[in-house]
């Protein structure tokens, strides 16, 4: 089976798409917004990953979350359940991390069917 890289660079590629399973690291363009406004950045630009695949977010399988504060965990969740479609929760793991930029408040590893 082929492996599909989309806009591969030297040090990563946007999406990797194997076995029709999307793989893909997702953080915010504008590491100045607080968790809220980094999260939903996060989020709009998973949304465009997906579509470029022909997969949407009721297709997410898994997430690997990576945030810098836990106390930033609160928010967080919360705009994560009302971005998700009722039902199609993936499984998930959260961890606390540093992260490569010290301004990224969230990272998020997305694993998603393509259609």
């Amino acid at each position: 089976m082929d492996i599909q890289r989309i806009n591969p660079s030297e040090k990563w590629s946007d999406v990797t798409v194997f076995n029709k399973m999307a793989h893909f690291v997702e953080v915010a363009e504008d590491e100045t917004a607080d968790m809220l406004g980094q999260t939903e950045q996060v989020f709009a630009q998973a949304e465009a990953m997906l579509a470029s695949v022909n997969s949407d977010k009721s297709r997410l399988v898994s997430v690997t979350i990576y945030v810098t504060d836990f106390a930033n965990l609160a928010v967080f969740n919360e705009a994560w359940i009302k971005w998700l479609p009722e039902g199609c929760a993936p499984s998930r793991a959260c961890l606390k991390v540093e992260l490569a930029d010290p301004n990224y408040l969230v990272e998020i590893a997305f694993v998603a069917a393509v259609k």
